[in-house]
Order: structure tokens, then C-alpha cells, then sequence
């Protein structure tokens, strides 16, 4: 059989599966579910277009890989096949613990485990299931790469650092499929002005302006699309549904949905349930979109107003109205706000606690203390971009700005 599959990518063109593991490890089930699971969560919300999924987001990051690595080969950086194939791999599963709508899951149905640490479980399982005798741990390099403890660092920085393949695929991607022009990089230029010293990744001094608009359309883009209000307000809305639902489950209530959602719903999963090979983690993989959106079009007919009113509301597309506020809401003011909403919506006033939130975005441009993007001068001097750069400075780069809002139930 022919593994050396090309897939053509709307954003990057034509991208080469180049080695059969590669494509082993594309066809696994863990990894065919990211097609399942959209890359924007609720952001169609707001961007229709926005549809695209993590798998294809998974492809386009692994090409960018590719590009890299023969840019560095070209520059006299030695990589041999072993590591070029494992860097691949690890970017092509960096994603792959995602659950359904981006970091819901994490605020509801899973506890005290990250995407992160769910995705570094399901590589050792694919390792496992992968394995032969002759090749016990075929992705154990690929492993080590992702877990930032094989001895060349650079490889880390190219899957995870603040100016990675991952960050100029999403930023490429999500632009293109949300049809806001914030976002695109030039991402080729900055792959081709990639270069290794000291085991550090750097950007030649030819790059500089190309980094310095990196930087500018990730802070657009967070708050244009992934802080987006109304994004943000539709999230809220459906971690107030799950967690509506999950208190149901606990109380004995049997609800419709999918037998892996009933498996969290009904279970209090913790990072201690998670390992590679549990059940858990075997539910965890079948989870998709799907699950969500199928039980809340049914939660709609239950017999729980609360539930029925807020699985109503996400999808007719009745979400949160979101307000920009300076202060906390006091007590009082949480008081008549609800009072007003549980008679407004005729709801128990124990359970209006449903139907508002106060919520904090924020995001920052660029961390002092992650790998720093270094620019490399013709003379072999290495400076940070915030000396580097004559239009950003640190106090700008890494200042955090906050918008605290409050989201309630719309009564009109």
C-alpha cells in the first residue's frame, strides 16, 4: 500500500505525508476524531466560515514543520531523518488531547488535567498501539520532543514556543476561514529566515519585520476572534449547560446523550482517572462536537426548565448579551440582577446563578519567561526582539490587558 499520501490543504497548498509512520500515526483513530472537532469552537457564532477543524489545523502545522526543518538542513543544520520524521509527528499530535469546543471540557466534565498533559497521554497510547517487536517505542523521540526533554532544544521551539509552526499555522488558518486579514503571516519568509545557534532557535536580521508583524496580528487576532464578546458569551452559555446537566447526573436525573458524554457526565473524571490505557482516556477519544450539540438539541424537550431554557437559548442562537464592566458586581447588584432575571425568565431563584457570569479575557503578546524570540545579527550578535525591534518595546510586548464583562441571560 502507498503511504505517501499528498493531501491538498486550502491554506498551504499541496502537503506531503513523507514517511509511512507518518501516515500510520495520521490514520489512528485518536487523531482522525481532531476532524471532528472544530479548531474555533463557538467562533461561528460570529464568523460562519469559521468550520475549520483541528485536524486540518494538525496537517497545516506539520507541513510548516516540514518547510522548517529543510530550511535549516539548507543552512548547514544537521537533522537527520529520525528527527526530521519525529518532529512531524509530534506537531501532527500536539493537538490531539483537544475535547470538544476548545477548553470547555476543562471547565466542566474533566478536572484538574489539561489538554496538554491529554494529549502527551494519548501519544504514549498511540506508541503503544503502534509498537511492534522490533520497534517497541516508535514514537519515542517524537515524545521527547514534545515533552521538551530530548537533548536538541530547538526542536521544542519549533513545535512549542512564542513563535512556532503552531502559531503561524492558526494564525494563517483561522484568518483565512473567519475572513479577517488581521491574521496572515508571512509565514514562508519567517521559516526561510530561521536559522540555529547554540542550540536556540533565531531569526536572521532579515526577518525582523516579518516577526514584529507576527507579534501584531497574534494580539489582533485574540481579541478580533478567539476573545471575541460574542464568542466568548456562547462559550459561557454552554459551560453553564454542562454544568446544569452534570448537576442533574448528580442528582440521579437520567439525561439523553452519547455513551462517552454519559461517562462524564455521570462520573467525576479527575487527572488521576486520566492515564494512557484507562477508561477514561478511551471515552475521552470518542468524545467529539457531536456528542455535545446532539444531547443539547434534545435537552431542549426536558422537563427541567433550567436546562430546557438554556440548551433553547445556544441553539436558536438567544446568547448572553455581554456588558464591558470596570468594577465587580456588589452584592446588592447581584441581588436585583437576580431577582429581575428569575422573574423575567420565571425560574427558581437557587438556579438563576445560571443565567449570568462574570468573566475576565485577557492575553498577552509576548512572555518574559518563555523562550524568547531572538534575532541574530550579520556580526553574530543575538538580541531579544524587544531590544531589536524599533517600533516594540518589552513594557508593550508583554503588558496584559484585561476586559472584565458580564454576561446574563437576554429577558427581551
Amino acid at each position: 500500500m502507498n503511504k505517501r499520501k499528498i493531501i491538498n490543504d486550502p491554506v498551504f497548498g499541496f502537503v506531503t505525508l513523507s514517511t509511512d509512520k507518518v501516515y500510520d500515526v495520521l490514520q489512528h483513530p485518536f487523531v482522525q476524531r481532531l476532524g471532528r472537532i472544530r479548531q474555533l469552537g463557538l467562533s461561528y457564532y460570529v464568523y460562519p466560515g469559521a468550520q475549520h477543524s483541528r485536524f486540518s489545523h494538525s496537517i497545516g502545522a506539520m507541513h510548516l514543520m516540514q518547510e522548517g526543518l529543510s530550511m535549516l538542513q539548507q543552512k548547514g543544520v544537521p537533522i537527520s531523518s529520525e528527527e526530521n520524521e519525529a518532529a512531524q509527528i509530534a506537531i501532527l499530535l500536539h493537538d490531539v488531547g483537544h475535547g470538544p469546543f476548545s477548553h470547555v471540557l476543562e471547565h466542566t466534565l474533566v478536572h484538574g488535567i489539561t489538554h496538554e498533559e491529554i494529549s502527551l497521554m494519548m501519544m504514549e497510547q498511540i506508541d503503544k498501539d503502534l509498537a511492534t517487536k522490533e520497534n517497541p517505542h516508535p514514537l519515542g523521540l517524537a515524545i521527547d520532543i514534545f515533552r521538551n526533554a530530548y537533548s536538541r532544544h530547538f526542536f521544542h521551539q519549533l513545535l512549542s514556543s512564542q513563535l512556532d509552526v503552531d502559531r503561524m499555522d492558526y494564525l494563517c488558518r483561522d484568518s483565512f476561514f473567519c475572513g479577517v486579514q488581521e491574521g496572515r503571516v508571512a509565514s514562508e519568509r519567517l521559516l526561510k529566515m530561521l536559522h540555529v545557534v547554540n542550540d536556540h532557535l533565531v531569526v536572521e536580521q532579515k526577518g525582523i519585520y516579518s516577526v514584529e508583524k507576527f507579534l501584531v496580528a497574534r494580539r489582533l487576532m485574540y481579541w478580533q476572534v478567539y476573545l471575541h464578546k460574542t464568542s466568548v458569551a456562547a462559550e459561557q452559555l454552554l459551560i453553564k449547560i454542562l454544568l446544569r446537566a452534570k448537576e442533574l447526573a448528580a442528582q440521579g436525573k437520567e439525561l439523553f446523550c452519547s455513551p462517552a458524554l454519559h461517562y462524564f457526565l455521570y462520573n467525576h473524571i479527575s487527572a488521576e482517572d486520566m492515564t494512557a490505557g484507562s477508561e477514561a482516556l478511551r471515552q475521552y477519544a470518542l468524545l467529539d462536537d457531536s456528542d455535545v450539540v446532539s444531547a443539547i438539541k434534545a435537552w431542549m424537550d426536558e422537563d427541567d426548565r433550567t436546562l430546557a431554557l438554556l440548551c433553547e437559548m445556544f441553539v436558536n442562537r438567544r446568547l448572553f448579551h455581554g456588558t464591558l464592566r470596570k468594577e465587580h458586581l456588589t452584592k446588592a447588584e447581584k441581588d436585583a440582577l437576580s431577582e429581575r432575571l428569575a422573574k423575567a425568565l420565571a425560574i427558581r431563584k437557587e438556579e438563576v446563578h445560571y443565567f449570568y457570569q462574570e468573566h475576565i479575557s485577557t492575553s498577552n503578546t509576548y512572555s518574559e519567561k518563555a523562550d524568547s524570540i531572538d534575532i541574530l545579527y550579520q556580526d553574530g550578535a543575538v538580541k531579544d526582539i524587544s531590544e531589536a525591534s524599533e517600533i516594540l518595546d518589552l513594557k508593550l510586548l508583554t503588558f496584559k490587558p484585561q476586559k472584565l464583562y458580564l454576561f446574563e441571560a437576554r429577558t427581551e
